[in-house]
């Protein structure tokens, strides 16, 4: 098989260039040039598949850290509410005191 200097685009990005094969008088297998050529191509296969998966891990990872983040917010807003009731009461029970010492030394 000999290669023509005609190649074609593939793939919407254009990521690779497919030359096209015309055939020739040679002694080659049939299938021989073929399986090379598809051999050649596997490699691409695979890392994009490689490049999918872990794209979608990572999309899983960050959607599983972004539910965990709001569950913390949550936990600390609810603390901060604990935490102003608990204030105010400690505030007013200050003053209840302040009152009942003014009463004592009048």
């Amino acid at each position: 098989m000999a290669v023509t200097g005609d190649e074609t685009e593939t793939g919407s990005s254009g990521d690779f260039v497919i030359w096209t094969l015309s055939k020739s008088t040679s002694s080659l297998p049939q299938g021989g040039a073929g399986d090379g050529a598809h051999a050649s191509m596997q490699p691409v296969e695979e890392a994009s598949q490689k490049r999918q998966l872990r794209l979608m891990k990572n999309r899983q990872a960050a959607k599983e850290c972004r539910k965990k983040k709001k569950e913390y917010v949550k936990c600390l807003e609810n603390r901060v509410a604990v935490l102003e009731n608990q204030n105010k009461t400690l505030i007013e029970e200050l003053r209840v005191l302040k009152d009942v010492y003014r009463v004592k030394t009048e």
